[in-house]
C-alpha cells in the first residue's frame, strides 16, 4: 500500500478510509522496534558505558554526548526537509530512505559500543560513529514516522496504529534495556577504592494531488513554527521529555552511587520497561474514553510522588523495584501520547491550509528536532554537573557532592520541568470537542476532493 504511485487519489481516498486490519497495523508497528531498541540502550547507558567502560574523562564525555545529540537534533528538520521533495519512486517517497539507511546505521551502532585499542584517538572514535549513528538513524526514522498519517484517514485508525506503535516500541526499550544493560553491567570492569570508601558505611503512500504547492525549508519552518496547536504541543511535551530524558540518562548512576544498587541497576531499569509496556494499552482505552489531554494530566502527574519518593528513601532494593514499576506507567504516557496527538495537530493544519501539501514529514521531523536538540543540551549539562561535582570514573563510592548532583537531576529538576510542560499543555487548544470537529470537517472535505476529481476524470474520458 505505501509503495503504490500511480493509483487515482479518488480510489487511495477510498482505500485509506477501509479499516486497517491487525496485520497492517502490526507490520506498520514493527518498524518502530529498532529506534526505540538503539534509543533506550544508548539513553540508559551510554553514559556509564563512556564513564566507567571506555574509561573517559566526564569532561570528554559530555562533549561526546551533546554534541552527538545537538547534531542529532539538526539533522532532524533536514531530512524531513529532503524527505518532502524527494522525486516518488516504485517503492513510494519514504521508503527507499528507510531502505538505505538501515544497514549503514547498524554497522555504526555496533561500533558505538566498541573500545578502540588506541587510547588517544577514544573521544574521536565515538564522536564520529555516535554522530554518524544519530544521523543515519535519522533517515530511518523521521520518513517512517511521518507513515502514520497517510496509513488511513481515520482518526480512531491512525490513534489504534500509533498505540501498536507504542506498543512495539516500548517492548523494543524494554529488549535495548535488558539486553545491553545485561552486557554494560558484566563489561564494567571492578571499581577501584578511592578516599570516599572510608566516608562510607557500606551502604505509506500519499495520495497525489494535481495542485499541490511545493514549499521550501523557510517556508515549512514559518509554517510549523506559525501553527499555535503546535507550537503549543510540542513546547509542552518538550518540557516532559527533558524530564524523562534528564532521569533515563542518570538513572543508571543514580542507581548505582546514590542507592547502592550496583548488582541490580539493569534489572530495574528493565522493570520499568516492562510496566511501560504492560500499562500501554491502558492508556490507549483511558484516552480513547476520557480524552488525550486528560490522559497527559493523569498519566504524567502520577510519576511525580514517585520521583519524589526516590530521594526521600534510604537505599531498599524492595521500595526501588516497586518505584520502578510505578514510574514505567507515566513513561507509557510519554511515549504514546506525543505521536497519538501529533496527527491531529497536522488534520488541523490541514483545514486551515488546504492547499499545501507535502508538509507532514516537517511536522514531524520538527517535532524530534526540538526534543532531540534539548536532550542533547540538557544530558551533556548533567554529565559536565557530575564532572564540576568531582565524579570519580571506577570508583567505588562517589563523593557527597556527586551524590546530591544525581539527586537533583533524577527528582527535584524533572519534577519542576513536569510542571512547566503541564502548565503549557494547559493551553492546547485541540480538545476531544475540538478534534471530533475537525475529523467531520476532513471528511467532507475529502468528499468533495473524491467528488471533484472523479468529474474531472470523467470528464477527460
Amino acid at each position: 500500500m505505501w509503495g503504490e504511485k500511480s493509483r487515482p487519489t479518488w480510489s487511495l481516498t477510498k482505500e485509506r478510509r477501509k479499516p486497517l486490519s491487525v496485520c497492517s497495523k502490526l507490520c506498520y508497528a514493527v518498524g518502530g522496534a529498532p529506534y526505540q531498541i538503539t534509543g533506550s540502550a544508548l539513553g540508559f547507558f551510554l553514559q556509564i558505558y563512556l564513564l566507567d567502560v571506555a574509561q573517559l574523562d566526564p569532561f570528554y564525555a559530555s562533549i561526546i554526548l551533546f554534541v552527538g545529540r545537538a547534531w542529532d537534533a539538526v539533522t532532524d528538520p533536514c531530512v524531513g526537509f529532503l524527505v518532502s521533495r524527494t522525486k516518488w519512486t516504485r517503492f513510494g517517497r519514504m521508503m527507499p530512505w528507510v531502505l538505505l539507511s538501515t544497514p549503514f546505521a547498524v554497522t555504526c551502532y555496533f561500533l558505538i559500543w566498541y573500545v578502540p585499542a588506541v587510547e588517544q584517538g577514544k573521544v574521536l572514535w565515538y564522536l564520529v560513529f555516535y554522530c554518524l549513528f544519530q544521523s543515519l538513524q535519522t533517515c530511518f526514522h523521521v520518513p517512517y514516522s511521518s507513515f502514520t498519517m497517510f496509513i488511513s484517514d481515520d482518526q480512531k485508525e491512525r490513534d489504534s496504529a500509533t498505540a501498536y506503535r507504542m506498543t512495539v516500541e516500548v517492548l523494543g526499550s524494554v529488549v535495548g534495556t535488558a539486553i545491553q544493560g545485561q552486557i554494560v553491567g558484566g563489561a564494567i570492569t571492578p571499581c577501584i577504592p578511592t578516599e570516599y570508601d572510608l566516608d562510607r558505611d557500606g551502604n505509506g503512500t500519499q495520495p497525489l494531488r494535481n495542485k499541490a504547492k511545493p514549499i521550501t525549508f523557510c517556508q515549512g519552518l514559518r509554517l510549523v513554527m506559525g501553527h499555535g496547536p503546535y507550537v503549543k504541543l510540542v513546547l509542552g511535551f518538550l518540557f516532559i521529555s527533558l524530564a524523562f530524558m534528564l532521569m533515563e540518562g542518570n538513572f543508571a548512576l543514580f542507581l548505582t552511587y546514590a542507592l547502592d544498587h550496583r548488582e541490580d541497576f539493569q534489572n530495574i531499569l528493565l522493570v520499568i520497561m516492562l510496566s511501560g509496556t504492560i500499562s500501554i494499552p491502558f492508556w490507549q482505552w483511558f484516552l480513547t474514553r476520557f480524552g488525550k489531554k486528560t490522559a497527559v494530566y493523569l498519566g504524567i502527574t502520577w510519576a511525580v510522588p514517585f520521583m519524589i519518593l526516590m530521594v526521600c528513601i534510604k537505599s531498599n532494593l524492595v521500595i526501588s523495584y516497586m518505584v520502578s514499576v510505578a514510574t514505567g506507567a507515566s513513561v507509557a504516557v510519554a511515549f504514546l501520547l506525543p505521536w497519538s496527538m501529533l496527527p491531529d495537530v497536522v488534520d488541523d493544519f490541514k483545514l486551515k491550509n488546504p492547499d499545501i501539501r507535502g508538509y507532514e514529514a516537517i511536522f514531524f521531523s520538527f517535532y524530534v528536532f526540538f526534543t532531540k536538540f534539548a536532550s542533547g543540551v540538557s544530558l551533556g549539562i548533567s554529565t559536565l554537573s557530575l564532572d564540576f561535582a568531582g565524579y570519580v570514573s571506577r570508583g567505588c563510592y562517589q563523593p557527597e557532592s556527586v551524590i546530591l548532583t544525581l539527586k537533583v537531576l533524577v527528582s527535584p529538576v524533572p519534577v519542576a520541568l513536569i510542571a512547566i510542560g503541564l502548565l503549557i499543555l494547559k493551553t492546547y487548544p485541540i480538545d476531544e470537542e475540538k478534534r471530533k470537529s475537525n475529523r467531520k470537517l476532513l471528511q467532507e472535505l475529502d468528499t468533495e476532493d473524491s467528488e471533484s476529481e472523479t468529474t474531472a476524470l470523467g470528464s477527460v474520458v
